[in-house]
């Protein structure tokens, strides 16, 4: 039985030596992929502001203009899905040198258009129907995970490179890779401030949505000889 117990002992002492052994005779990398992607889908957030005397009034007001750029949407096909109200407020607002106070009312919308070639014709639509606030357009992908994959295997196969091109000047080699982890990915969509035009300058370009950088890190442990 001592024996048998001996055994076992020696057993796991040499697994534990081996395992160890393998860890110590690794190189580990950092890996980064980045794929460039011209986006195809936009966001627009956007803002009514509506101001006057009366609160009830203020309110009426802002809310003739929701309905009228809800109805606007819906007839330029955009699903309720893609139109969302992100808040609505009410303040009182006071001018310190004429001791004015006036009421604000504030709705924020977020319309998602999922084709960017429509930004334009929508964009002069929302304005004739009384939206008077831009905070901005944030420009997207359909094919965000796809993009993604693409990524991800760039950044694998640079942290191959970059392990063979450490061991090269040790005369080694790289083996199997013993242990991938992701660090997470990131997307930079571009920003930019829409520019605001008139109805007379419909027909011009009012936004550059240029490219969007997608990008994954790797760290990939080698087995190394």
């Amino acid at each position: 039985m001592k024996k048998l117990a001996l055994l076992l002992v020696m057993i796991t002492s040499m697994g534990l030596t081996a395992q160890n052994s393998t860890e110590r005779n690794t190189v580990t990398v950092t890996g980064e992929g980045k794929v460039m992607v011209v986006p195809d889908k936009v966001i627009i957030n956007s803002r009514i502001e509506t101001e006057g005397l009366n609160p009830t009034d203020v309110k009426k007001d802002n809310d003739k203009i929701a309905n009228d750029i809800f109805k606007y949407l819906k007839s330029q096909g955009v699903p309720e899905k893609n139109i969302q109200t992100e808040y609505m407020n009410l303040n009182k607002r006071t001018d310190y040198n004429t001791k004015e106070e006036t009421y604000v009312a504030n709705q924020a919308i977020s319309i998602k258009l999922d084709d960017l070639k429509n930004y334009e014709k929508i964009m002069q639509g929302l304005l004739k129907n009384g939206l008077n606030r831009i905070n901005g357009v944030e420009f997207s992908s359909s094919k965000i995970e796809e993009y993604q994959k693409e990524a991800r295997k760039k950044a694998v196969l640079d942290a191959k490179q970059k392990a063979e091109d450490l061991v090269e000047a040790l005369d080694q080699k790289i083996g199997k890779a013993v242990m991938i982890s992701e660090n997470g990915g990131n997307t930079y969509p571009v920003m930019r401030m829409a520019e605001m035009k008139s109805a007379a300058q419909a027909d011009q370009q009012t936004i550059a949505p240029g490219e969007m950088e997608i990008s994954v890190n790797v760290n990939i442990s080698f087995q190394l000889y």
